[in-house]
């Protein structure tokens, strides 16, 4: 825990009501020398998709010959996946190494009632991540902002060009009341170095938003530009998209990447180049397919579909590949859309598993059918015991419990082997 301390302490011990500061983010990087406009960075925000959105955006980015530090959002089965080289995570070592100098930072820093508010993690990963693109000499960086938007620390670094996955109603009464509401506050992470802005088609109250907060922002300066997987010659291919609703975020990442590339002036790569990286990506718990360790002939599907038409979507893809599905497994706090969930399931056996979060709440009704356990009760041979064609989806603190469980393969997103 010594290395996770200087991302989580100053949360771990936030007042009721406290908030995260911009302000405080601002002075550590200054206490650090980091200056947030000295690598060019891209910017990925939206309401789901975004970890698949930066994925495919730093993969054509390297596709273009440049060295990419990506840093996405929450981790799998390690924070050293938070940040990664070439799409591969940090060592220990170098995790360890970046913890350390951001917490001598931090000590120096006035207390956080001074400052308004704590440091909170997924920003400090994102300094460390502009941390390790000056070690590495990287030629980009790809963030994936929090929850939000303007209130991010994506806002204080400030991106040069922005990715704008699909905005729904996600986090209502947190960012916003209203849909319109949240899609003006992640339009707003725009600042003055931001040049472009790429967005998936949206809804037309949220489009109208989306327009009014860049033009507030910019001065007109920006203007939506839209990546629509449907075009006639969009990027990548359908067979080089990521399966189910991920889709569209492998189209918006590889859009927002090439216009990147004319921003900063760099040619893009060759249509065989891209198809040849970008046919490397492998998406953890985006309809990734695993074998059960020790079970014999048992597959799990796991996917990070939080709504019902995810779930649906889903399922829908595991009985493609299989013809059926022998059982779910399904977590989904409160705070999601379980009634959607439940609807698109029907009669399929389901057992939900409960996390220990403290945060997380599980009192939503369930059909009585279903059964429950603990997320300390997952292993091989607990998920085996449900038969041999599974499914597993929910939250990504989930997710990642049983991708550890079957022991996927997540440090490496993209590229060759070793």
């Amino acid at each position: 825990m010594d290395t996770l301390d200087p991302f989580f302490t100053e949360w771990a011990r936030k007042r009721p009501g406290q908030t995260r500061s911009r302000e405080r983010a601002r002075r550590l990087m200054a206490a650090l020398d980091l200056d947030p406009t000295a690598v060019p960075v891209l910017g990925v925000v939206g309401s789901k998709g975004k970890g698949s959105t930066a994925t495919y955006a730093s993969a054509a980015l390297s596709a273009a010959g440049m060295r990419t530090v990506l840093c996405t959002g929450p981790s799998f089965r390690s924070y050293r996946e938070r940040v990664r080289v070439d799409g591969v995570s940090l060592t220990d070592a170098e995790l360890d190494a970046l913890g350390a100098r951001i917490e001598s930072a931090r000590l120096t820093l006035p207390p956080v009632e001074e400052t308004g508010g704590h440091l909170a993690p997924s920003g400090l990963f994102l300094i460390a991540g502009l941390l390790r693109a000056r070690e590495v000499g990287a030629d980009v960086c790809v963030l994936e902002a929090g929850a939000g938007g303007h209130r991010d620390e994506l806002r204080v670094i400030g991106p040069d060009v922005v990715a704008l996955g699909k905005v729904f109603g996600e986090h209502l009464g947190v960012l916003g009341d209203t849909i319109p509401e949240i899609a003006r506050e992640k339009a707003r992470v725009v600042g003055d170095r931001t040049r472009a802005l790429v967005t998936l088609p949206q809804t037309a109250e949220v489009t109208d938003a989306v327009a009014d907060a860049l033009a507030e922002a910019t001065g007109g300066r920006v203007r939506a530009e839209t990546a629509d997987p449907d075009a006639e010659g969009a990027e990548p291919p359908v067979e080089l998209r990521p399966a189910g609703l991920s889709a569209a975020s492998g189209v918006l990442g590889t859009a927002a990447a090439l216009r990147m590339l004319d921003v900063l002036g760099r040619a893009r790569p060759s249509r065989k180049r891209l198809h040849e990286v970008l046919g490397t990506v492998r998406l953890p718990a985006r309809l990734s397919r695993h074998r059960v360790p020790g079970s014999g002939s048992a597959e799990i599907v796991v996917d990070s579909a939080i709504n019902g038409a995810g779930v649906a979507a889903a399922l829908a893809h595991a009985r493609r590949l299989w013809g059926g599905v022998d059982h779910v497994l399904l977590c989904l706090p409160d705070h999601k859309d379980v009634s959607g969930a439940v609807a698109a399931l029907g009669d399929v056996p389901v057992t939900t598993v409960v996390l220990p979060e403290a945060h997380l709440r599980f009192e939503h009704s369930l059909p009585p059918h279903w059964r429950t356990m603990r997320a300390e009760e997952l292993s091989p041979a607990a998920i085996a015991t449900l038969g041999d064609r599974l499914l597993a989806m929910g939250t990504v603190y989930f997710t990642g419990r049983v991708l550890e469980a079957v022991d996927a393969p997540t440090d490496r997103l993209f590229g060759p082997p070793d």
